[in-house]
């Protein structure tokens, strides 16, 4: 590729970081980030998943939809209850509405500053439903068909 190249492509203005760096920032991103997929899968399996899940939204928005076995602990709250909800040798995985709100982030954030181990949850509940796994709201559990765009809709796993 020539210079001119480079610096005219949105996609190449600024040049892909070295091999290592990559390595180290993508590695590091899967210490603070998981997908729905690999969550539903963990909480699937036989035995304990080693996380709990924290769902950081209102109590409207809990019943609404929530991920079955999740604790409910709004982002505010988490200063005051999270020691009487939370076991501190366990790791957390948190999670929000979806990708357009950042309310998962600032859980997570609140969580570490106490001392928990913590990862936030890619997607949230938007993409958990959207990939067609069970959810409990107030009138029980549901389930809705899943998005082709966000999951394979023969049940598989997408291979990633």
């Amino acid at each position: 590729m020539t210079t001119t190249h480079l610096t005219t492509n949105p996609v190449l203005r600024v040049p892909p970081a070295s091999p290592a760096a990559a390595a180290a920032y993508f590695s590091a991103s899967l210490a603070f980030h998981a997908d729905v997929s690999d969550v539903a899968a963990a909480l699937a399996a036989e035995g304990d998943p080693g996380f709990v899940v924290v769902d950081s939204r209102s109590t409207e928005s809990w019943d609404q939809g929530h991920v079955p076995g999740a604790i409910h602990l709004p982002t505010a709250l988490i200063p005051e209850q999270a020691a009487e909800l939370l076991d501190p040798s366990v790791p957390v995985v948190t999670y929000c509405w979806g990708p357009g709100c950042n309310g998962a982030t600032r859980a997570a954030l609140a969580l570490a500053e106490l001392g928990y181990q913590v990862k936030e949850m890619l997607g949230g509940f938007e993409y958990w439903v959207r990939e067609g796994f069970a959810y409990e709201t107030w009138q029980g559990e549901q389930r809705a068909t899943p998005d082709p765009l966000t999951a394979p809709v023969t049940g598989g796993a997408c291979g990633c």
